[in-house]
């Protein structure tokens, strides 16, 4: 197992009764928004960055921020679950679903890499991002995505476990395979689902 894992606090904390099932299992309840980041913080220029959707398309799109503001955008109201065991319930993001940005691209492949500005990639099957299950989000609470936390943008898949929604995210890169993203290289699971506790190759 690499040396890039770890496997969460080991201090034992009570989840409270009313919030237990929205609690998935080995998880506790995290009241502030812990940094957990991999190698150095990107710094991304809003005036610098696009978004692209491209591989297995049958039409290849990108967005400059300008025009990723006009889309459509959405408040999501969610509960994100670290792979490490925390869980923080009861937060919002702002920003627009991915069914909205694959509108007009046409894919032909089942697989997607969300791939970032500093290298991070991060592997997610189409049938996870699509039917409002994901999102690409410039705002948390309210306010400006922080650059600690994944901004100017970052993905949300919060029915998986946090490491799929990758921070400072550039694009989505359709495949017909199922390609393991850096942390999946690295150990973790191939899909990641907390409520089965997939957090390893062996979960």
């Amino acid at each position: 197992m690499s040396n890039f894992i770890s496997r969460g606090f080991q201090r034992r904390r009570q989840t409270p009764e009313e919030l237990a099932d929205r609690v998935p299992p080995g998880q506790y309840v995290e009241r502030g928004f812990p940094v957990l980041t991999a190698g150095p913080t990107p710094h991304v220029e809003t005036e610098a960055w696009t978004f692209t959707v491209d591989g297995m398309v049958g039409n290849k799109r990108e967005w400059t921020w300008e025009e990723f503001h006009q889309l459509p955008f959405e408040t999501i109201p969610c509960d994100i679950h670290c792979v490490t065991k925390w869980s923080k319930l009861g937060t919002s993001f702002g920003g627009v679903a991915v069914d909205t940005l694959l509108a007009d691209v046409d894919p032909k492949g089942d697989y997607t890499i969300a791939y970032s500005y500093g290298g991070y990639t991060t592997n997610v099957p189409l049938a996870d991002m699509a039917g409002g299950k994901a999102w690409v989000v410039t705002e948390h609470e309210g306010e400006p995505l922080p650059r600690e936390h994944g901004g100017p943008a970052r993905l949300l898949v919060p029915h998986l476990y946090f490491w799929k929604s990758a921070k400072w995210v550039a694009g989505l890169r359709f495949l017909d395979h199922d390609e393991p993203g850096f942390w999946e290289q690295n150990g973790y699971h191939i899909r990641g689902d907390p409520w089965k506790e997939e957090r390893y190759w062996n979960d």
